[in-house]
């Protein structure tokens, strides 16, 4: 049960060094009274094989705008999945967090057509499993952290989630979340090195813990040898385009009826500037186009630690071999499961509150199956699932 007595400030310790989320102790406890928001597509390998990729990536960064627009928290701590996402919520969220997790259920099905599970569930359910929930932050710029999360509860609580277990059903027909800043609208970014990989590696059945934290070690150091870390995004941001499946889909975020072409026309005329301002350099205002572009450079997400490292990372052919070859020796050693994609570009999809502040937030995922198609790849391995700490 939720303890409603617990408090709702939480601070989590920064970690400037990427290294650093393979290490247990550079994470802390989230207060018991808390609760995790988790929710995900159903079918999301269906759906990009089906082309609907930015369809699923908006449905996953939605959960995140919606409860953090609802809660007006943008300091809580989350991860973004690819086809899902999950929240923390402080005790005197919890109602109003599952409101607005059952209202983006009703919007991803109405106007995503598209079948989204979600659950919330109690950090005090978890531990009483066994499991914990830990997080850290990592700095990805001066202007940005992410979360991290470690101790196996968050994973304890997507697989009771997928199970049907602390589900919470739609909202009624005609409820919308409030969606403000969520957008898509970024071309995919295509390899500069020849391969765009959507990495998951998880501890291995019997790993208690070292093995796996040099494995992790490993991979990033391995990563980091390719320009900016192996990151997607050039540093210099990517290049201009505007997404008709992103405008699409961002059009269906913003209000319904007479609203949506007002909103088509905002977008367009929106782009249209931006278009403008990078191709000349100039500035609007107190927007410096330049300055945004490097800023989602650097605020974008594209390595994270869930339960296990995921990353979407950009690398040439003899890299990969060796990030590759260091992954199956570690399975074969019973040291991890890992699955493993690989696509010719990225996808991003955005949480701008307003581009006139510096704390946009950009999430990565490959552009043709990325997480969702290396979690099934994950899946297909036979050795069963471990609790995930690092």
């Amino acid at each position: 049960m939720i303890q409603a007595s617990a408090t709702d400030a939480f601070d989590a310790p920064i970690l400037t060094q990427f290294e650093g989320v393979a290490d247990i102790g550079n994470y802390v406890p989230l207060p018991s009274g808390w609760a995790l928001a988790v929710a995900d597509i159903v079918d999301s390998t269906g759906a990009i094989a089906a082309g609907r990729y930015k369809d699923v990536n908006m449905a996953g960064a939605a959960v995140i705008s919606a409860i953090l627009n609802a809660l007006d928290r943008h300091d809580l701590p989350f991860v973004f999945g690819g086809d899902g996402a999950m929240v923390a919520v402080p005790p005197s969220g919890v109602a109003t967090a599952t409101e607005a997790l059952a209202a983006t259920q009703r919007w991803v099905g109405d106007e995503l057509d598209l079948t989204m599970r979600a659950a919330i569930i109690a950090v005090a359910d978890i531990r009483e499993a066994g499991q914990d929930v830990r997080v850290a932050r990592f700095q990805a710029s001066e202007h940005v952290t992410y979360a991290m999360f470690a101790g196996g509860g968050a994973s304890w609580a997507e697989t009771r989630m997928k199970e049907g277990l602390f589900a919470i059903a739609p909202a009624p027909a005609g409820t919308r979340p409030d969606l403000s800043g969520l957008s898509c609208r970024w071309n995919p970014i295509r390899s500069r090195h020849g391969h765009i990989v959507s990495i998951i590696a998880i501890p291995g059945a019997t790993e208690d813990g070292p093995a796996f934290r040099a494995l992790v070690t490993d991979i990033i150091a391995l990563a980091a040898g390719e320009e900016r870390d192996g990151h997607p995004v050039p540093e210099d941001g990517p290049q201009i385009g505007l997404s008709r499946a992103g405008v699409r889909a961002e059009i269906k975020a913003a209000v319904p009826g007479s609203m949506t072409l007002k909103r088509r026309l905002r977008i367009l005329v929106e782009h249209l500037l931006m278009v403008v301002l990078y191709r000349t350099g100039l500035s609007l205002g107190r927007f410096n186009a330049a300055r945004y572009k490097r800023d989602l450079a650097d605020n974008s997400d594209f390595r994270k630690f869930d339960d296990g490292l995921k990353m979407t990372i950009d690398v040439d052919a003899d890299r990969l071999r060796r990030i590759t070859d260091r992954l199956e020796a570690a399975s074969q050693a019973g040291i991890c499961r890992y699955g493993l994609h690989q696509q010719e570009s990225a996808l991003m999809t955005c949480l701008v509150p307003t581009p006139l502040q510096r704390d946009h937030m950009h999430f990565i995922d490959g552009a043709a199956g990325g997480y969702a198609a290396a979690a099934s790849a994950l899946k297909s391995k036979s050795q069963p699932k471990a609790a995930l700490t690092p």
